[in-house]
């Protein structure tokens, strides 16, 4: 019985695989020490492709179909076993076979918060989630870069390789479209699709197609939902209103910190209401002067951000800077970013600063 086994195990005559689960990309089949005869049958089903790789390289793939094996349809495999006038022996070779339905309902996420720069809002962080789909379109390409000889390659060990790719693209796809940060929410259609076309531009090199990428959620930090929904209360096509709105709660909130200068402060605070009443007046006289036919066009308003007491605030004009430069609240030292700054610098490196510091009296010593 035992030499019935041997013999009857010598050759494999029948190849095929059938499919029991839900998340298995590819199998490797069972050669083990057996051989393949010529003339095996190979059965390669729908949403299937068969490789075969002969010592580590990619020989032959076969699409859906029935083949009877033979030197004629494995053209390259019989090159690389050196096969001459349809000589017909036996042969070893590992097969893979690689399933290419579609892989629905796979998760994908945000570990760490993604930073974006708004030009109204400067850096924000933002974390989102959703869940994608994806197939395998090129099986050899597929193997080569993403599987390699793994025997039995699942959906959770190619989506913990693909999350941190999807993160990053969807964050290019994020910054390069263009979309206002308040509107993400009602967005998530048009989010999805940037998407979608930023993974498959990208993907295709790893023998992979999404089929789907839905973003499901966009969230971010309490505080920045509460400055959204304060500018949406605003009109919108007014941003001297946003700046004037931050600046008198930034001002206030420091009028009440007593280690930042006593009475200084509170000068600081007349001023800069003044010179915000200032501008909001001849922000007035401009648009009466638009409307009775002037052309009159305001020179660009420049803004910048200030940390203070470790915190961003603002935007403020350089007329309020001037106020904070006044009651100590803006030194040379304060860090500043404005709209098209890589980065927060000191307030001294900037041009249009300079000039503030020149009327500040040194400190009593």
């Amino acid at each position: 019985m035992g030499l019935f086994d041997k013999l009857k195990n010598e050759f494999i005559d029948i190849i095929d695989w059938v499919d029991n689960t839900n998340d298995t990309i590819v199998w490797k089949f069972p050669r083990y020490q057996n051989e393949i005869k010529m003339g095996a049958k190979l059965t390669v089903r729908e949403s299937q492709i068969a490789v075969f790789m002969n010592e580590g390289k990619i020989a032959d793939v076969f699409q859906p179909g029935m083949y009877t094996l033979s030197t004629e349809n494995t053209p390259l495999l019989a090159t690389l076993k050196g096969w001459k006038y349809g000589f017909n022996s036996p042969f070893k070779a590992d097969i893979f076979f690689i399933s290419t339905r579609q892989f629905i309902d796979q998760k994908w996420g945000t570990k760490n918060p993604i930073t974006l720069s708004d030009p109204r809002f400067g850096f924000i962080e933002l974390r989102s989630f959703g869940s994608f789909a994806f197939r395998v379109t090129d099986g050899a390409k597929f193997i080569k870069e993403i599987a390699g000889t793994d025997e039995n390659f699942t959906t959770e060990e190619v989506t913990e390789q693909l999350r941190s790719m999807i993160v990053t693209k969807f964050t290019d796809a994020v910054g390069e479209g263009n979309i206002p940060v308040e509107k993400f929410a009602a967005n998530m259609d048009e989010l999805s699709k940037l998407g979608h076309e930023k993974l498959n531009a990208d993907f295709t090199e790893y023998g992979l197609t999404i089929t789907k990428f839905l973003v499901e959620n966009v969230s971010m930090p309490e505080e920045l939902k509460k400055e959204i929904f304060n500018y949406s209360r605003l009109n919108a096509i007014d941003m001297n209103k946003l700046a004037q709105f931050n600046t008198a709660n930034a001002i206030g909130d420091a009028a009440k910190n007593q280690g930042l200068g006593g009475a200084g402060v509170g000068m600081g605070v007349g001023m800069g209401m003044g010179n915000m009443m200032t501008n909001m007046f001849n922000n007035q006289n401009a648009n009466q002067n638009n409307n009775n036919g002037n052309n009159v066009v305001p020179p660009p308003i420049v803004q910048f951000h200030v940390v203070v007491n470790g915190a961003q605030a603002g935007p403020f004009s350089l007329q309020q800077l001037q106020a904070m430069a006044a009651s100590g609240q803006l030194t040379k030292a304060s860090l500043v970013w404005k709209a098209g700054m890589p980065n927060w610098l000191a307030a001294e490196t900037q041009a249009e600063l300079v000039s503030l510091f020149n009327n500040v009296p040194p400190p009593i010593s």
